[in-house]
């Protein structure tokens, strides 16, 4: 392994790739990890990924109708609200990228806003300590101002040609009539039922006081009322009116009664924010969600880390392979930790991040055969301010992603969540709400005063991890090459890094990439491998080159498109989870 001193070879070798790679596939080693993928989708013309089948389906249903990719995506997003409670809905928020046929790119930063009543030190107890982080979350204090709904309303508005009570249709059905219960909700109700227990989401997910089986019907009348509500009466329905009387009641209940108060629901703004991209390896342009999420700068930096190094003879779930990307992910969540939050509160030195001189500083601490050891200091970038205290954050996954293309060439590549699964467990005219403000810092600034970026504030956006992602063919930019996103908490930028060197660096598949094996560091003690029956002996072979390693469920689910040179799409579902690519 050498540093990699002739990046324009590289770049002409990969302009080489055959058609239906992206990169030239190089074989896998004996002993790789990860999961069976699933089944290979092709199209001609348009396609969705999403987390539940029953979303994709209407989605697919609404191009076919002569709708959007933008219509797709409103339509199925609601549907996941009904069908996958637990991971995203109107109660939370997202983030959107979106690219116009002729190519220009837009990212929508719907992400949730702490109340003017939030307070620095709300998530601290009476000794002045951060309190449990449960504890925080089934709180009124952890659920920010819901952004997800402007978000449809733009999406509607400017690039959707059905009418906005028709995307409702399907989520509506499902929600009044009822849809069976799959395994995978079925188990995460009786998993988190003594959070459930008690509070309003008992209602329909803890029939007698059990949890909801696997199969059995579930109907959500007061769910099917407030998407009712909405079609008829418009988005403002949310943001006023009984809909945003039920939102403050409910934050505003006891144990631990949050602030959030209508003046904030009225208040609430979608932000249109710069995309975040990075250039990798010549070939290919990365583009992503910046501040207030880490997401692009997080993957950025991963790549930006790796694109030093030449990975001939490597492949995913390889050793030599694995020690790169986890040296990589330890710097990139350095930076993460002590840099970036909201930018319309404090300096996140975004372009210093990914400077490519930065880079390659940061990339000679990495040593291609044994691992650095210890936690790493964040670097000091280009314009960076005043030295701040780093927050590493951890964060829950209950986050939905989708991907979506039409025939006109719109594509949109969206991450929504609700933070922890089931939200805060506080439910408001039949739908969870989020505790995204539980993704704050809870301390203001450090013991010897430094503060803290991350901190809370009024009117503040917390920092995520979310990380929608198009990338494009650096000479081909009028189409986007790769649309994908995952859910997954702080190791989303992880999941969705591994998943892009598996398809730009190895030729894999979008199905195969979904399905590879998971490496996570984030600058902990130790590497994070996926359980399976190669985990042990990879760990050896990392053990071997100085690394400490652990295992752990890592449930990310990617959903990505992949449009080839000839203009067809392949998707591709994470394996993980339940979701599916439709497309015709």
């Amino acid at each position: 392994m050498v540093l990699n001193l002739f990046p324009r070879l590289i770049a002409a070798l990969l302009a080489a790739a055959p058609v239906l790679a992206l990169a030239q596939t190089q074989a896998a080693p004996e002993g790789g990890t990860g999961w069976e993928p699933k089944p290979l989708v092709q199209a001609e013309a348009r396609m969705i990924v999403a987390a539940n089948p029953h979303a994709a389906e209407a989605g697919l249903a609404m191009m076919r109708a002569g709708g959007s990719a933008a219509d797709a995506a409103v339509a199925a997003l609601l549907v996941l609200n009904v069908v996958e409670p637990q991971s995203s809905g109107i109660g939370g928020g997202a983030f959107a990228l979106v690219h116009e046929p002729g190519g220009s790119l837009t990212a929508y930063d719907a992400r949730e806003t702490a109340p003017a009543g939030a307070e620095p030190g709300m998530f601290l107890d009476a000794r002045g300590e951060p309190m449990p982080f449960l504890t925080a979350v089934a709180s009124g204090r952890s659920v920010g101002v819901p952004g997800l709904v402007r978000l449809l309303e733009r999406l509607h508005a400017r690039h959707g040609s059905l009418d906005w009570p028709a995307l409702f249709a399907p989520a509506i059905r499902l929600a009044r009539d009822g849809f069976e219960v799959s395994p995978r909700l079925a188990g995460l109700v009786a998993e988190y039922a003594g959070r459930i227990e008690g509070a309003d989401a008992a209602t329909p997910l803890m029939p007698e006081g059990r949890p909801i089986a696997d199969g059995a019907l579930l109907r959500q009348p007061a769910l099917a009322r407030t998407l009712t509500l909405l079609a008829e009466d418009g988005p403002e329905a949310f943001y006023q009116g009984e809909i945003a009387e039920a939102v403050v009641a409910a934050t505003g209940a006891g144990p631990r009664s949050g602030t959030l108060a209508l003046a904030d629901l009225e208040g609430y703004a979608l932000e249109e924010r710069a995309p975040v991209c990075m250039d990798y390896r010549q070939a290919w342009r990365v583009c992503g969600m910046g501040p207030p999420s880490s997401g692009a700068t997080t993957i950025g930096q991963i790549l930006g880390l790796l694109d030093g190094f030449a990975l001939d003879g490597l492949a995913p779930g390889e050793p030599g392979m694995v020690h790169l990307f986890a040296e990589a992910s330890r710097l990139a969540y350095a930076d993460r930790a002590r840099y970036l939050a909201d930018s319309d509160f404090v300096d996140v030195p975004v372009a210093g991040l990914l400077d490519p001189d930065y880079l390659t500083g940061r990339a000679a601490l990495i040593d291609p055969e044994a691992a650095s050891g210890g936690t790493a200091e964040a670097g000091d970038p280009p314009g960076a301010g005043p030295p701040a205290a780093s927050d590493p954050g951890t964060g829950t996954p209950g986050t939905t992603h989708i991907s979506v293309i039409d025939g006109d060439g719109l594509a949109l590549s969206i991450t929504a969540s609700i933070e922890s699964a089931f939200g805060s467990g506080r439910m408001a005219a039949g739908f969870l709400l989020n505790n995204q403000l539980t993704d704050f810092s809870f301390l203001p600034a450090r013991e010897d005063g430094r503060p803290i970026a991350n901190a809370v504030a009024p009117g503040k956006r917390p920092r995520s991890s979310m990380a929608p992602t198009i990338v494009y063919r650096a000479r081909a930019r009028a189409w986007p090459a790769v649309l994908t996103g995952s859910p997954g908490g702080s190791r989303i930028p992880e999941y969705v890094a591994g998943s892009l060197v598996a398809m730009l660096d190895f030729g894999r598949d979008p199905a195969e990439a979904a399905a590879e094996g998971h490496v996570s560091h984030r600058n902990a003690d130790a590497v994070a491998l996926e359980e399976d029956a190669h985990a042990p002996a990879l760990a050896e072979a990392l053990r071997a080159m100085g690394h400490a390693v652990e295992t752990a469920e890592m449930t990310s689910g990617l959903h990505t498109i992949v449009r080839q040179p000839d203009g067809t799409l392949l998707g591709g579902a994470d394996p993980r989870r339940e979701g599916v690519a439709l497309g015709d």
